[in-house]
Parts: C-alpha cells; structure tokens; sequence
C-alpha cells in the first residue's frame, strides 16, 4: 500500500514539474513583444520565436501588440475663435515602438492619448473660426499628428495619423448654413442661365451675320458668273462674225485666183472686186467706200449694158 502511494505521489510529481516546465516555455508571434521581468525589475522584451523563462523567477509583464491601431474617440465639445461650440470626433492611427516605455511609461496608454487628443483639438480649434475650421480639415490633422506624435513619444507610442470624422455645429449654425447654400446655388443657377442666353443669343447673331456674308457672297459669285457668260458669249459672237468674214474673203480670193488663173484682165479682177464688196455687206451696210479703181470700171460696165441694150433694139 505505502509503495502505491508513493508511486502515485511520484507520478503527481512529475506533471507538476513538466508543467512547471512547459510553462516557461513561451513562443511569441509575429508583430507581437513579450516584457518580461524578473523578481519585479523589468528584465527583457522577447520579439518573434521562442523564449524560455526561469520559474517562479522571470514573470511575462506585458504582451505588446507591435501592428498599427485606430482608435476611434468620442465627439469632443470645441469652441471656435468666434465663440461658436461645436462637437468633433476624431480618429486615430498609432503604432508602438518601443514595448518597455509602452508598459512603464503611463499606466493606461489609450485613455492618455484621448485626453491628449481633446486637449490638442480644443487649442488649435480655438485659434480657428468657424468656416476656417469647416474648410481645414488637413491643416488640423497634420497639426494634431505632429502634436500627438512629440507627446506619445516617450510613451514609446508614434502617431502616424489623425483624421477629424465628424464636425457637427450647432442646430441654429446649420439651419444658417444651408439656407447659405441654398442661396449660392441659386445664384450660380441664374448665372448659369444668364450666361446660357447670352452665349445663345451671341450664337444666334453669328449665325445672321455668317448668312448675310453666305448671302452677299452668292450674289457677287452669280454676278461674276453673269459677267463671264455675258463676256463669254460676246467673245464667241466676235469669233463667229470674225470666222465668217474671213471665210466670205477666202471665198472671193479663191474666186479671184481661179478667175486670174483663167486669163482674166484686170477690169474682170476689179468687178469681181466689186461684188466680194457687196456680198462683204450683206445687205445691212447703208454705206459702202469703193475704191476709184473699181468705180471706173463699174461705170465702163454700165455703158457697155446700155450698148447691149441698143443693139437689141
């Protein structure tokens, strides 16, 4: 019986001693730290792998998370430079850096940097108006950051960004400002529409001015266009009459070659003469210049038919 009992107090033994063991054996993840202290004195911080701790000697202070945070805080009451009270609630984006100034450096880090952030967005707010602090939302995020940044710093906190979530004014500053806006997009409306008309009404007397110029260039064309038809048919009556002459004499000197080749004297020459002039008139000259030449032999012609004219009888 007593050597159960010893057997069992044995076994007992060795799990309390394996886990004894199995606890000082710590394995930390990635983006994660361990501080670890020993008899009360800060000792060492683990990173990522596996760690092993003396018992009862080495106690894990603090598990530190190394990935970068947001933290979202509730609306803050601010007052603007021109005495108005609004609420803001801000986000914020942190990253530890340093896990032993992050476990001894404040006791409870995340309400610090709230306190820290309302105070900061209360001082920058009060040198801003209201519409500076409605339309400078970056310049008092980059503002927040770099103050948050310097004062967690020695908390082995880094804040890598601030955003300003909510600007809510008061209901009377609201009512104000829509009815703001209201009226300038009213204003713009009847810009737009004024600027509409007059652009319409600019189109409009182009669109006149380009027909009477389309108009006045058509009539000079067509009376360019008249002229030269006018011309060009002028020019082709001149080229007939022109053709026609000179083929009426080409004619007569044909007849007067034939005739010379023939043997004729002159006087049949000078009446043949005589007629090419009178076929040169056609009938429409009133008055025709006949040389002396052939004026004499016109009279020699007319004795000769009054002889003619005689011998018949």
């Amino acid at each position: 019986m007593g050597f159960f009992t010893g057997f069992v107090g044995l076994i007992i033994l060795l799990i309390v001693i394996l886990m004894i063991l199995t606890s000082c054996v710590k394995i930390v993840p990635q983006a994660h730290a361990m501080v670890v202290e020993r008899l009360g004195a800060y000792k060492d911080t683990w990173s990522v792998g596996l760690h092993f701790k003396t018992p009862f000697i080495d106690r894990i202070a603090k598990r530190v998370n190394l990935k970068e945070q947001v933290v979202d805080f509730a609306p803050q009451p601010v007052i603007t430079k021109d005495n108005v009270t609004m609420r803001i609630d801000t986000v914020v984006f942190f990253q530890i850096t340093d896990p032993k100034l992050f476990t001894y450096g404040v006791e409870n880090p995340i309400m610090a940097i709230e306190n820290l952030t309302a105070t900061t967005l209360r001082n920058i707010i009060g040198d801003l108006e209201l519409d500076q602090t409605l339309t400078s939302r970056e310049t008092i995020n980059t503002k927040m950051r770099a103050s948050l940044d310097v004062a967690t710093d020695p908390w082995g906190i880094k804040v890598t960004r601030v955003e300003l979530k909510n600007i809510i004014p008061p209901e009377a500053i609201k009512d104000a400002m829509e009815k703001q806006m209201k009226a300038e997009r009213e204003r713009r409306e009847s810009i737009l529409r004024a600027e509409g008309e007059k652009r319409s009404a600019i189109l409009v007397a182009e669109g006149k001015k380009a027909s009477v110029i389309l108009d006045a260039e058509a009539d000079k064309q067509s009376a360019i266009l008249r002229a030269e038809a006018e011309k060009e048919k002028k020019i082709r009556e001149a080229e007939g009459e022109a053709e026609a002459i000179l083929k009426i004499q080409q004619a007569t000197a044909d007849g007067i070659r034939f005739i010379k080749e023939a043997g004729a004297d002159n006087a049949v020459l000078q009446i043949k003469s005589l007629e090419a002039f009178a076929a040169a008139a056609d009938g429409k000259a009133t008055k025709i210049i006949i040389p002396s030449e052939i004026q004499g032999i016109a009279g020699l012609v007319s004795s000769l038919v009054e002889v003619g004219s005689k011998d018949q009888k």
